[in-house]
Parts: C-alpha cells; structure tokens; sequence
C-alpha cells in the first residue's frame, strides 16, 4: 500500500482525498499544506547546504595540514591539478544533492528529514507503490522550476550590478521562476509541475501512535471470539506472517473511519491472501481479532529484534 496512518479525528474536507491501493482499498488521505511543502523543502536545503560547508571546509583543514611543512606551494600547482580538484568537488555536490533527496524519499517512509519533520510524505496518485523513476522525475524537476531560475536572476544581478545590459532577460528568468512558484495554487492537490509529471502527491503522515486495545472497541476480543455470532477467529503462524506494519495501520485506519461498505472490501482482501473463505455478516469481528492478532505477533517478533515493515518485507 503506497500511503501511512492517517490521523483520527479532524481532517481539513478541502484537502481530503481518497486513495485506491491495487488491493482495491480506498483509504483517506490528506493533502499536505502548501506552507508545510514549502517548509519542509527550507529544511533540506539548510540541512544539504551546511552538511557540504561543513565537508568542505573538513577536507581543505585536512589537506592543509598534510601539506604544511611539506615544502609544496599551492601557487605552483597545476592548473590541471586544480581542475580535476574543481570537477570532483562538483561530482560531490551533484551525487549528494541528488542523493539526499533520492535514497530517503525512495526509503520505506517516502520522506526526506525535512518532510519528516514536518510531517508530510511523497505518494503515488495512482495507488501503486512510489517507483524510483517517479521519484527521479520529481527531483529533477525541481531543479528546473525552483533553482535554475534563482541562479538566473543571481547571475543577472550581478552583470546589472557591473553595469552590463540585460535587456528583457531579468523579467523572462523573473516570469519562469514566478510561473512553477506559483504553480501549486491553481489546482486543488497542490502539486508542483514535478509531481504533475512523476504522478506523485504529497501527503500528511500522521504522528499518533496505533492505539493499546483497538480490539476490544468492537465485537471481537483479542482472543478472537465475536460477540455477534460467537465464531472465534484464530489465525495461524503463516496466515499472521503475510502482512507487517504498514498494513497493520492500515487494518486500524479502516477499523476506526471506513464504512461498513468498505470493510467488506477489506475483509475479503485479507480472506483470499490467507486462504480463508470470505463468508459475510461478521466482518468487523474478524477484521478486528485479525488487527489483535497481527498485533501481538509483531510486537513479539519486535521483542527477539525482528520486524516486519510491510508485507513486501
């Protein structure tokens, strides 16, 4: 499933959506703020922008101290020495910067430390699971809509600065920049132009913990008997095995806020991937010695060091 818990309670209906996972599920979700967007992406840029200040001056202390008292004078240094220096800085710069954004967002969370930090997480619209070639569109768009152009307008500042002429380009880099900034706020999704073309979203990723006796709000125990139709549900070892976390929030999402309709739905998804045979009437009863079950597996697997993220794990 391609999208986290979702908080109970109060959900903002202009930015509420519906979610269809290939399971056929249709979850709630929430669109995330565009301010939130916004301060999540000032996050990772501090974090990337001081974490390379601070390599880089690392590495010119570090090398200055192996070649003091060495004898060699930097001055008389080649300049294809100093070149090959230039273009691995610059390979440094481009694989952490892109890395950065890469290797967590495709990361089990979909969220980098500022997106964490604010709460907010990269999804697929399509329900699938987020690809990394929708993740790489999405980051190199960036780029182009947000700081190509910034670099424009500074590059021209400083020729307007040195009296040079421009001309019209000062308001072309001004109309590009003002165009993907401004994107977000004519559609109802908030999405920027990189995510129009890797079809993704971003989504709020809630922060409360699974709640300590969901299993007992309903009409199934934690030992799986149904006070509807007094069938008790147990499942095996194997039948425990096929899901993990991921789904387990979302079997308590679906406890708390979907409708009957939808748990029918739910219920029979789980039925054919444990084998069972579906029946009808006592869904929530199974659903929820399911949820209690599951549970108590993967907080005891948790104790002996072994978890289980999602069902793919």
């Amino acid at each position: 499933m391609s999208v986290r818990g979702i908080t109970p309670g109060y959900r903002d209906e202009k930015r509420a959506r519906t979610l269809v996972t290939p399971e056929g599920l249709a979850l709630p979700i929430t669109i995330a703020p565009r301010t939130t967007r916004a301060g999540a992406l000032i996050i990772d840029v501090m974090i990337v922008m001081f974490t390379l200040i601070a390599f880089i001056l690392i590495i010119y202390n570090i090398a200055w101290g192996l070649i003091e008292g060495t004898g060699l004078d930097l001055d008389d240094m080649s300049k294809g020495a100093l070149e090959f220096l230039g273009i691995c800085l610059a390979l440094f710069v481009f694989c952490f910067w892109y890395g950065y954004f890469l290797v967590q967002e495709l990361g089990p969370r979909g969220a980098t430390l500022g997106k964490r930090i604010v709460g907010i997480r990269v999804a697929a619209r399509g329900g699938t699971r987020l690809t990394p070639e929708a993740v790489i569109a999405r980051n190199l768009l960036r780029d182009i809509e947000i700081f190509y152009p910034l670099v424009f307008l500074y590059s021209l500042a400083m020729l307007a600065d040195r009296g040079e002429p421009i001309g019209v380009l000062g308001w072309v880099a001004t109309g590009w920049f003002a165009l993907f900034l401004l994107f977000p706020f004519f559609n109802r999704d908030a999405l920027r132009a990189g995510d129009v073309v890797a079809g993704t979203w971003v989504v709020e990723r809630p922060r409360a913990k699974l709640a300590k006796v969901l299993s007992t709000e309903g009409a199934a125990s934690a030992a799986g008997s149904s006070e509807v139709t007094g069938v008790r549900y147990a499942f095996g070892e194997a039948e425990l095995s096929i899901y993990g976390e991921k789904e387990l929030q979302t079997l308590e999402r679906m406890l708390r806020d979907s409708p009957p309709e939808a748990l029918q739905a739910v219920h029979a998804t789980i039925c054919r991937k444990i084998g069972w045979d579906p029946g009808a009437g006592d869904e929530r009863a199974f659903l929820e010695a399911f949820y209690a079950q599951l549970r108590a597996k993967l907080e005891a697997d948790l104790r002996f060091g072994r978890r289980k993220a999602d069902k793919f794990a």
